[in-house]
């Protein structure tokens, strides 16, 4: 195929190399590079007619669409480097030693001056290892967790894998408020040149910059271009969703329903602090209830989400807050909804339909036998879970995982039961068991000698373990359901159906907003027109 190119005002016609079916942007490049006589280390970026850059990942899908045409523009351009309105250059500063262990109003001033600065002169600059490092490093003290980053380099001169995906999120992101969803390639090469100026161990000597594993703009490869891609699709996803109707859920912004009155700025970090050190749970609950509008903030925010148990370490030893969160967004009367409506209307129309419809298997049989058994009867003939917990189950047989695209794998509602809720017998290391869960949605742990008489529910999140306001399972699924609001995290892919379930019919949050699966209405209409 041959496509014309323009550069710098000249037009020509260049072939693309195919290998495979599949058109190679790399070699494209090379080739635009050799019609053109550029020497083959220069670096072009590539955008289309509408003066979008076009990445490698679009590349073959943008080709085989009609009348494509393309410009190429050296990526390390020649406008000089704008100044700071102060008349000092983003090199000049550096955050002094005090700055780099504390994160007070004045130093966060400074660092802010100085992103707004450094904005201006990234797209256009040449490239720079000192301005490369300092963007970095403004970047990483400006958002929340960039200092854990230094102090882990710092101590250990390397850091986590844990550390570096937080550190190429902090960046991507800043990356993307400055510069947009498409940020150009010579600002994308210029923050993966801060990375390993700023922490030189991080370098790779065997590549040609030493920065290929963060940024390899030949390939379009690397942490910091997979997480681009990562960000690209998910705004994507978000914008598509937008034009619908469907558009409601728990990471979706909620406004308050209290009049409690909500603290900013400085009352609402000395109450944060306040929380730290205080044994008063009447204090404690006050003061949360007080910065709930920051809270939220903190969740909304991509960069910060996963720093809220830090900020508000209460959460880890204070039962109630969940509950109490929750209720500030929908109010006291859709917050006790589950607790009234499942057991004695809900419970005994799921037995009932799974009795009715479900194929029997074991896994099925013992849920039922485990459900249809009254807890104070004296006799239990499995060793299945209490009865609230198996009818709960029960309703995720109802309503299984359902496969999302051609590369998921069918996951049997057995499996999903797994992410709603683990056992873990009592005398066992909480530690241990934190370490394995990894970084998965919410989930239910129950504590005991037996599934069928647990002595303590936590809610597991963030590798943490919140604990259970009332220490019964209808009440622990109760708050498991209200974390994701709280926290704004997403449904587990494999319960999606099950929570939408709840959310829209027992607790009646955002009906007729949520997209519902047929199989969500199928079981709503069969349970309340059931007859028990």
């Amino acid at each position: 195929m041959l496509v014309p190119v323009e550069y710098k005002g000249v037009s020509k016609w260049v072939r693309v190399p195919q290998a495979e079916d599949e058109y190679n942007y790399s070699q494209f490049l090379q080739a635009v590079l050799a019609k053109f006589n550029l020497p083959g280390s220069a670096s072009l970026s590539l955008k289309d007619s509408s003066n979008v850059e076009v990445d490698s990942d679009i590349f073959d899908e943008l080709l085989k669409s009609s009348g494509v045409s393309f410009k190429a523009e050296d990526c390390d351009g020649s406008t000089a480097e704008e100044e700071f309105s102060e008349g000092s250059s983003v090199s000049d500063w550096s955050p002094s030693p005090a700055s780099q262990g504390s994160s007070s109003g004045s130093d966060s001033t400074l660092i802010l001056d100085s992103t707004k600065a450094r904005k201006r002169q990234l797209i256009e600059g040449p490239l720079d290892s000192n301005v490369a490092r300092d963007n970095v490093r403004v970047a990483l003290y400006s958002k929340p967790g960039g200092n854990e980053i230094f102090k882990e380099y710092e101590k250990t001169s390397t850091i986590s894998d844990v550390t570096r995906r937080k550190m190429v999120n902090i960046l991507v992101a800043d990356m993307v408020e400055s510069h947009g969803r498409v940020p150009p390639m010579n600002v994308r090469i210029l923050y993966a040149l801060g990375i390993i100026t700023l922490f030189p161990k991080l370098k790779d000597p065997d590549s040609k910059n030493g920065y290929e594993h963060f940024y390899d703009h030949q390939s379009g490869s690397g942490y910091l271009a997979w997480r681009l891609k990562t960000v690209q699709r998910n705004s994507a996803q978000d914008s598509k969703k937008s034009r619908t109707t469907f558009q409601e859920g728990p990471k979706s912004p909620r406004s308050i329903r209290s009049d409690e009155k909500q603290l900013t700025g400085d009352e609402c970090r000395e109450a944060i602090s306040a929380m730290k050190h205080s044994s008063d749970t009447t204090l404690v609950k006050n003061k949360m209830k007080a910065t709930f509008q920051h809270r939220q903030k903190v969740v909304q925010d991509l960069v910060t989400a996963s720093t809220v148990l830090d900020l508000f370490p209460r959460f880890l030893d204070t039962p109630g807050l969940i509950d109490q969160d929750f209720t500030m967004i929908f109010g006291e009367e859709v917050s006790g909804k589950f607790l009234s409506k499942w057991p004695t209307f809900f419970k005994p129309r799921v037995i009932a339909d799974c009795c009715k419809n479900l194929t029997p298997s074991p896994r099925v049989d013992e849920l039922l036998v485990s459900a249809q058994q009254e807890s104070d009867d004296g006799v239990w003939h499995s060793e299945e879970w209490d009865s609230e917990t198996a009818a709960i189950l029960l309703l995720l047989h109802l309503l299984p995982p359902t496969v999302k695209g051609k590369k998921t794998s069918k996951m049997s509602a057995s499996d999903a039961a797994g992410r709603l809720i683990k056992f873990m017998k009592v005398g066992s290391s909480m530690e241990t068991f934190l370490k394995e869960t990894g970084p998965k949605q919410p989930f239910l742990l129950g504590v005991g000698e037996r599934r069928k008489s647990i002595q303590d529910f936590y809610i597991i999140l963030d590798q943490k373990a919140i604990p259970c306001r009332m220490q019964t399972p209808v009440a622990a699924f109760d708050e498991l359901f209200k974390a994701h609001y709280v926290f704004a995290v997403s449904y587990d892919d494999a319960l999606s159906s099950f929570f939408i379930f709840i959310q829209t019919t027992v607790y009646g949050i955002d009906v007729g907003k949520v997209k519902e699966s047929p199989r969500v209405k199928e079981i709503r209409a069969r349970l309340l027109h059931c007859e028990v």
